[in-house]
């Protein structure tokens, strides 16, 4: 779930919600910045076998039947689990498929429990190795029993050409190869064979053995990259846009960029889900409308906005004063702070490669300017560290300490000491309203400070893909990211790593001595030993000042008036489909 659209401009998500709708995982706030204030860290610990044993919790109030109507402004990148890696797209994909483990989420919490698999896993020889047993009775959505060799065939696709977009840290830890790259070369995926380091002694266990050890294989076996493929339903490159069902609700029609429709799967048994409920009949989301119609039919209800709901589009701020003095209004709204979302401008190292430049960039970013034109304290808190607040033992830190409104004569000391001026740099942003809004602030901010600023609008959809091809031509963007769990675990070994391709290392940060100390943590196998070197490790790469934090985001989107059980999902980020239902 690395990263959400930058075309959602500052993204933010909840460990509380506001909405009145209540159930599991919902706990009702006074608005998205008292929220935010409130929220405390992620804990997701780990559930035992018993809690990894269906039914869900039941949602309080909750009734079965209906369509839910889902309005988002563009259509998921991926729906194929080993290449989907987004918050959005993870939290929606619950809906039809299974991992071997997952998060159930309870009064706003979340725990990690068995998904498929009875229990989170057992560790064994320093965990190097890794055992797994399937529950008995999942099955897919034609009957057919899920197997551990169909869990071990979806691990072994994302080794394939075409899924690096997807998690690298199968590929890297099952080869023990620092790069997915390296690790492709040892073995490219199941055109290869069989991948000795995972065996499956019969259909319902799986061993992963791993050549160093690794502490967070429970939430890595929660990835959407863990979830089973069926080789003969496995049609390429056609499984991006259909693939087959394992969850409570199964595609049965997806015209892309436009329509996409889920039913009810016949042969999902909630006595073996502790994750989702069944509750609408269907679920119908249409794509392609603006953020704002998308909104504004929520709020009014017309149209099936009163039975509808968003996972990828948050409020628009020409909506914040209804909102803010219209009581009914204000209930629709689901809102808080994103767990371990941080947003920062991306900076591409190697086109702007001095550090007096980045440190110039830092001292004049009009960050407290960026943030009021998406709603001020609404839109987050103000950040100065790449962790989140939201992480088990975060610490505080502000490196290079700059005025949240900018300091342009700072800045322009900082440039003094540079070994040549910058050219004008290029700012690439989602061409959106809010895109528009914030790419202006950063023109007139920089160029107090003498800094030129060209923006180039991109079409929302392909603004991640632009911005980190190997070849981009843009030196600043905007990027929301998150750890992929509530750990340090991936967030400078994922994102700093100078052998990783810039897919991976969008800021194209390079430091051999870092390189080094990310392979001696790696071997670490205490987790809270672990978290606490990769925190030392996190300030020693933000002396460089790769990327500029901007803020720890909130999300703030709306569910329809007939809509229960809304709430922001506090691993994934956005309001979560697999607890919803029609109040009538």
């Amino acid at each position: 779930m690395r990263w959400i659209r930058p075309s959602l401009a500052v993204v933010a998500t909840a460990l509380l919600a506001t909405s009145c709708s209540a159930g599991a995982g919902s706990t009702t706030g006074t608005g998205g910045t008292a929220a935010a204030k409130d929220a405390s860290p992620l804990t997701a610990a780990l559930g035992t076998e018993k809690e990894s044993a269906g039914p869900a919790p039941a949602v309080p109030g909750a009734r079965a039947g209906g369509t839910v109507n889902v309005y988002n402004a563009t259509d998921f990148r991926h729906l194929d689990p080993q290449k989907v890696y987004a918050g959005a797209a993870y939290n929606t994909s619950l809906l039809w498929g299974r991992q071997l483990t997952q998060y159930q989420v309870v009064d706003g919490k979340a725990k990690l429990v068995g998904d498929l698999a009875t229990d989170t896993g057992t560790p064994a020889d320093g965990g190097r190795t890794w055992t797994y047993k399937l529950k008995e009775g999942v099955a897919w959505e034609d009957g057919q029993p899920i197997t551990s060799q169909q869990v071990k065939y979806g691990i072994q696709r994302s080794f394939g050409k075409g899924y690096e977009v997807g998690p690298p840290y199968w590929p890297q830890w099952l080869t023990g190869e620092a790069s997915y790259d390296d690790a492709r070369k040892k073995y490219g995926g199941p055109q290869d064979g069989d991948l000795a380091a995972i065996e499956t002694p019969d259909d319902r266990t799986l061993v992963l053995h791993f050549p160093q050890p690794q502490a967070d294989v429970p939430y890595m076996a929660a990835q959407s990259s863990s979830s089973p493929v069926r080789k003969d339903k496995d049609t390429g490159t056609d499984y991006d846009r259909l693939p087959y069902s394992s969850g409570p609700y199964r595609i049965v029609e997806h015209v892309q960029n436009t329509r996409l429709v889920l039913e009810r799967n016949p042969h999902w048994k909630p006595e073996t889900d502790p994750i989702r409920n069944q509750y609408p009949e269907k679920f119908v989301f249409t794509f392609g409308k603006e953020a704002l119609n998308i909104n504004q039919e929520i709020l009014s209800g017309r149209d099936g906005g009163a039975d509808a709901t968003t996972v990828a589009t948050q409020l628009s701020p020409e909506l914040y004063q209804t909102v803010d003095t219209d009581p009914k209004a204000k209930e629709l709204v689901v809102s808080g702070r994103q767990g371990a979302f941080v947003t920062q401008l991306m900076i591409n190292n190697e086109r702007v490669a001095d550090l007096e430049v980045r440190r110039a960039l830092n001292l004049a970013y009009p960050r407290q300017q960026a943030r009021q034109v998406q709603g001020g304290t609404r839109a987050g808190e103000l950040a100065t560290t790449l962790s989140s607040p939201a992480l088990v033992d975060w610490q505080k830190y502000d490196l290079d300490p700059a005025k949240p409104e900018g300091d342009p004569e700072a800045a322009k000391a900082a440039l003094a000491k540079a070994k040549q001026a910058p050219a004008p740099l290029t700012y690439a942003y989602a061409n959106t309203p809010n895109g528009q809004r914030i790419a202006q602030v950063l023109v007139d901010g920089f160029a107090k400070a003498g800094i030129t600023i060209v923006p180039k609008p991109i079409d929302p959809k392909a603004l991640l893909d632009e911005t980190h091809r190997a070849d981009s031509p843009y030196d600043l963007w905007e990027e929301t990211s998150s750890v992929d769990w509530p750990t340090p675990s991936t967030l400078i070994p994922f994102s700093f790593d100078g052998r990783a391709n810039s897919d991976l290392n969008s800021a194209r940060y390079r430091n051999a001595e870092v390189d080094k100390e990310i392979d001696r943590i790696n071997q670490i196998g205490d987790p809270r030993q672990k978290a606490k070197e990769l925190y030392a490790l996190e300030q020693t790469v933000m002396k460089e000042l790769p990327v500029l934090p901007f803020a720890y985001p909130n999300m703030n989107q709306l569910r329809g008036a007939n809509v229960g059980g809304a709430f922001i999902h506090p691993i994934y980020g956005s309001v979560s489909l697999a607890w919803v239902y029609l109040k009538s």
